[in-house]
Order: structure tokens, then sequence, then C-alpha cells
């Protein structure tokens, strides 16, 4: 199969990748990106353990693994209109903490905006511009205020 994109020549940076470490448990490391994430403009309308459910499911014996499906109402309107409608399949914009070790939590992001872009979901490249500097600026603030010190 042949991708439209190389993947050997994409950063990080080109799809919005978001790093941070946190030293705390990762119950406190939930619900403290999801009190960033919020006073930074997101929601959390969907919310999940995939570790809970891979434990339970087929005995996976995962680490702490949770996803925070984190939206703006309003930029997600907007990259709807900008996508025609086909940027749904990769709502809502997931925000990851999973345990390193007891005590240490990653909380990993990558833009779905990029994504959608450099897939060719967009239909109005100018306001998916608009939108990922938009939701960048979010995001990164966000990240800038996730220091657990």
């Amino acid at each position: 199969m042949q991708l439209p994109i190389d993947p050997d020549a994409i950063r990080g940076e080109d799809y919005g990748e978001k790093r941070a470490t946190l030293k705390m448990s990762h119950e406190d490391a939930i619900e403290h990106v999801r009190e960033v994430f919020a006073d930074h403009g997101f929601g959390v309308p969907v919310e999940f353990s995939p570790s809970d459910l891979l434990n339970e499911k087929v005995d996976a014996d995962r680490d702490p693994y949770y996803v925070l499906g984190a939206c703006n109402p309003a930029i997600a309107d907007r990259a709807l209109d900008a996508t025609d409608n086909t940027l749904g399949a990769l709502m809502p914009c997931n925000v990851v903490i999973w345990e390193e070790e007891p005590g240490v939590q990653t909380v990993y992001h990558v833009s779905i905006m990029r994504v959608a872009k450099l897939l060719g979901l967009d239909t109005d490249s100018e306001e998916m511009d608009a939108i990922i500097a938009d939701t960048g600026e979010m995001v990164t603030a966000a990240y800038d205020d996730l220091d657990s010190s």
C-alpha cells in the first residue's frame, strides 16, 4: 500500500505531538490534566481506561493508561465545516496519561487538526490553518500549565 505521506519524513511537530511528565499518582494526574485542559477551554465529553478494559477482557496486565477525549465545541464545529464533516472520524482530541512507573506519569497528545491536514481531509485550507493555529495555542498553553511541582 502506498501512503500519501512519507512516515519517515514526518516529525512530531508536524502532527502536533506534545509530551509532559508529571510526578504524581496516576489518579491525581488524570484529575490534574482534566482541570488544566478545562482551564484552557477544553471539555472532556469522553474518557476511558484502555488498561482497565484490556486487563479485564484479555488479562493484559497493563499498567494504568487513561484517555481524556478533550473538545472545544466552537473549534470542533469549525473543524467539521473545514473538512466537510470528515474530521469527526478523528474526534475527540485525545490526551493520554500513562504510568511510566509509580508516581511518574506521561501526558501525550497529537493534534487531530494537523493529522487531518496531513491526510488531506481539509476542504478549506485557509480555515484549517487558522484552526490549527488556534488549537495549537490552546494546547501549548495547557501543556505549559501541567507543571506538577
